[in-house]
């Protein structure tokens, strides 16, 4: 099993979904910097279940536990060891269907590679383990601040077909919070609330896209060949579940255009070289140029449906079945500070690896005071 992301800041993550809990190490966090329980646990509330009427009924906590790494508010510079305890399983729920491969579910393709499954909720593959993601995306989140300042926004950009209106460079994280849907268009958060509301009732999903933005994004992350910013981010967010497609700047839109209107013209602003419009999202030739970077990730509807189902059992068997347990009806509103995790996790990764990749940049590391 592959559980480790990144090159210099490394996250390894564990546990399963009705397991007795999930946790990540982190290696390769810098010592000093400043990290509270708090910082990590608001980012955890973001994502937990039982948040509203349009999320699973799951009632976990997701408390914390910061096991090791961290001392008097600080970074030791050590693997760092986060814990948090599942309290509320119901494997129970999944007995009549342990034996069946759910349709749209990693049930059969698990099998087939690993002989074995963890058929409670998912095991491995359930949701679940996002939690311990986002968990170390709040230290990434605090170091990517410290070096850079980089901003990192995310937000529901659509639910079936309804599309929000929004501006990319405007929008807040206020605006994103202020609904449930985590929309900041407030028309559209109303009818993505009631289309998920009534996919619930009729027992069933909706899919639908996350836009994100990054801010303050140095020029120069990533190589050119394989170790792409944009390949990173796309492996970073295309790692989440139910993701199903990404877009970096204009996107599949780029299909439609002619070199003279994709290129970003090049000018200088205020005695800085910038780029006058930003079809490219902030990233050429695999590498950020200091504009702002923005895109899209594509979730597909939540596997579990309480509708009958085709499939077949263990036995090649086929038979109908109806899902039951707790599920999302549309996983986009808690997806939101998922994506914003990956994306701290690959930038903070990059930032690292910035720091030696030229000789000058070397030379002011090994001549800073103290």
């Amino acid at each position: 099993m592959h559980n480790t992301f990144g090159h210099l800041f490394q996250i390894t993550t564990f546990g399963e979904s009705h397991g007795p809990g999930i946790g990540v190490i982190i290696d390769g966090c810098p010592s000093l910097l400043p990290i509270s329980e708090q910082e990590i646990q608001k980012e955890l509330n973001r994502r937990k279940p039982g948040q509203s009427a349009i999320t699973t009924p799951r009632k976990e906590k997701d408390q914390v536990q910061i096991q090791s790494g961290i001392f008097e508010g600080k970074t030791l510079g050590s693997p760092i060891s986060l814990y948090i305890a599942n309290e509320d399983q119901h494997s129970q729920d999944y007995k009549n269907i342990k034996d069946l491969f759910r349709p749209g579910h990693a049930d059969f393709s698990y099998q087939q590679k690993y002989g074995t499954r963890d058929w409670r909720g998912g095991g491995r593959s359930s949701n679940r383990e996002t939690a311990a993601r986002v968990a170390a995306g709040a230290i990434a989140k605090k170091l990517n601040l410290e070096l850079a300042g980089v901003d990192v926004l995310a937000w529901v950009d659509q639910v079936y077909n309804i599309k929000a209106e929004v501006n990319i460079e405007t929008v807040t994280e206020k605006e994103v919070e202020m609904h449930i849907t985590r929309c900041p268009d407030f028309m559209a958060s109303k009818k993505m609330e009631e289309a998920i509301l009534k996919a619930k009732e009729e027992g069933d999903s909706l899919g639908g896209a996350v836009k994100f933005r990054i801010k303050n994004c140095p020029a120069g992350l990533g190589g050119p060949v394989f170790n792409k910013l944009s390949s990173s981010l796309a492996n970073a967010l295309m790692s989440i579940n139910a993701t199903k497609g990404f877009e970096l700047g204009v996107g599949s839109q780029v299909s439609q255009y002619k070199g003279s209107m994709h290129n970003d013209p090049i000018i200088l602003r205020n005695g800085k070289i910038k780029t006058l419009s930003n079809h490219a999202g902030g990233i050429l030739g695999g590498i950020s140029n200091g504009e702002t970077i923005y895109g899209s990730l594509y979730f597909k509807p939540t596997a579990t449906i309480k509708k009958m189902q085709k499939t077949v059992d263990i036995h090649q068997k086929e038979i109908e079945f109806q899902a039951q347990g707790r599920h999302d009806p549309c996983v986009l509103p808690r997806a939101v500070p998922i994506v914003e995790a990956m994306l701290h996790l690959c930038l903070a990764d990059h930032l690292l690896q910035s720091v030696s990749a030229n000789l000058p940049n070397l030379k002011r590391f090994f001549s800073l005071p103290g």
